[in-house]
């Protein structure tokens, strides 16, 4: 009898494993049948912003259905993090990833999801390197020379950021690694004002997208010293990569990338990686790419994952030999 219950309940088991497997399937075959929601967590008008809505429109025209961008910002990207990791796996909410996604498990311990287990990676989209700015008058004239300072005088040099764990703080603690000196880091609400008191003489350096700083570059306010990357920048081509100068190991940059919830059917990961592409190929697309200075880096969901995973390894090692914290 016992037996007899054991076989009818592995034989139900096995039932509902197929019918789910089935429904799944079906549900592959008829994505999208509604619109796609795409959650940006940050604010509107920001750089990961204009990235999101610059695929959305190609990618809606592959798709057959509308791409919406939901902004979420807050919580240093972790509140519109924390919405697609809870999200059901269907595919209809994506988040636009950046380098918080491989840095913040690191600088926030008591995160509510898991950064490397809570997510299924669809595609990178592209990146733009960081380059290393000092104002004009800077007896810095080189890469070697900041590096020189930072050594002979360790507690003269000050760079700033757009705040703890950014982009800027983090490529700058990576440049300080690779050079073997010091520098004491100044964070800032956001990168404008770190750039003003740059300008106004108040910093020694600072390590950030070079889109921000062109047009100082340009009017001879700001020296570019290097650019964080083994290839030039598009907007600031004749400045010397930090590997040509001795620190090949100095490579950061912000990047953006497609993520859904764990668990995605491939299918579904498989159409959404099709219309990215179709985005990514887009001629309009690599113009305006090409106008803010970023490359544009097609690939597989499996491409991306493992991007995202050399990039969450090396920053967290980052963050641990220099101490950083999010507070």
């Amino acid at each position: 009898m016992q037996k007899q219950k054991l076989a009818s309940l592995g034989a139900a088991v096995g039932l509902a494993t197929a019918l789910t497997a089935t429904f799944s399937a079906h549900a592959a075959d008829s994505f999208p049948d509604k619109p796609v929601r795409i959650v940006v967590p940050y604010a509107a008008g920001g750089g990961v912003d204009i990235v999101t809505r610059l695929i959305t429109q190609k990618m809606a025209d592959v798709l057959k259905q509308p791409v919406i961008v939901d902004n979420r910002p807050g919580a240093a990207t972790n509140i519109g993090m924390e919405h697609v990791a809870r999200a059901e796996p269907d595919g209809y909410t994506l988040l636009t990833a950046s380098n918080t996604l491989a840095s913040n498990a690191a600088l926030f311990p008591k995160l509510n999801f898991n950064p490397a287990k809570d997510f299924t990676p669809i595609g990178a989209i592209g990146y733009a390197p960081l380059v290393v700015v000092v104002r004009s008058d800077s007896s810095a004239k080189s890469l070697k020379d900041l590096v020189a300072q930072g050594r002979a005088q360790p507690d003269k040099l000050t760079y700033g950021s757009a705040g703890n764990g950014s982009s800027g703080h983090l490529g700058s603690e990576l440049l300080k690694s690779e050079g073997g000196f010091k520098a004491l880091h100044i964070p800032y609400k956001g990168g404008s004002p770190a750039v003003t008191d740059l300008l106004g003489g108040r910093l020694s350096f600072m390590s950030i997208n070079p889109l921000e700083v062109v047009s100082h570059v340009k009017a001879d306010k700001l020296r570019a010293l290097a650019v964080l990357n083994p290839h030039p920048a598009k907007l600031l081509p004749d400045v010397p990569t930090a590997a040509s100068q001795g620190l090949s190991g100095a490579d950061a940059t912000v990047w953006w990338g497609l993520v859904g919830p764990a668990g995605m059917p491939p299918a579904v990961v498989s159409k959404l990686n099709q219309a990215l592409q179709a985005a990514l190929a887009d001629p309009a697309f690599k113009q305006r790419m090409s106008e803010i200075g970023a490359e544009i880096t097609p690939g597989s969901a499996s491409d991306f994952g493992h991007f995202v995973a050399d990039e969450t390894v090396k920053w967290t090692r980052v963050i641990r030999e220099a101490g950083i914290s999010a507070d």
